[in-house]
């Protein structure tokens, strides 16, 4: 991965939470946002991720939690992809 430091946030909005991925999600990055909000899945409307350019496993691991937790809860998430993005949940 390169040098350029991605994001992962949580965005309040009238429908409710989004996460947004953005960037070079690395562990690193990962690492961050469950230091602010916990390793738990935060209960979310939809999930941004279109802007990623270059998703590391903690990264998909993160998107993937939070899909199986809104499964769990009998909800299909929204989720905006990158090409990114897309090739890593086929691969899943």
């Amino acid at each position: 991965m390169n040098d350029v430091r991605g994001v992962v946030r949580l965005l309040n909005t009238s429908d409710g939470g989004v996460l947004c991925l953005a960037g070079v999600v690395s562990a690193e990055v990962v690492a961050d946002f469950h230091g602010r909000h916990g390793r738990e899945p935060v209960p979310v409307a939809a999930i941004d991720a279109g802007s990623v350019t270059a998703l590391s496993a903690e990264g998909l691991d993160l998107l993937l939690d939070h899909l199986d937790a809104a499964s769990l809860r009998g909800r299909d998430l929204p989720v905006r992809r990158s090409q990114v993005v897309a090739r890593s949940l086929r691969q899943d």
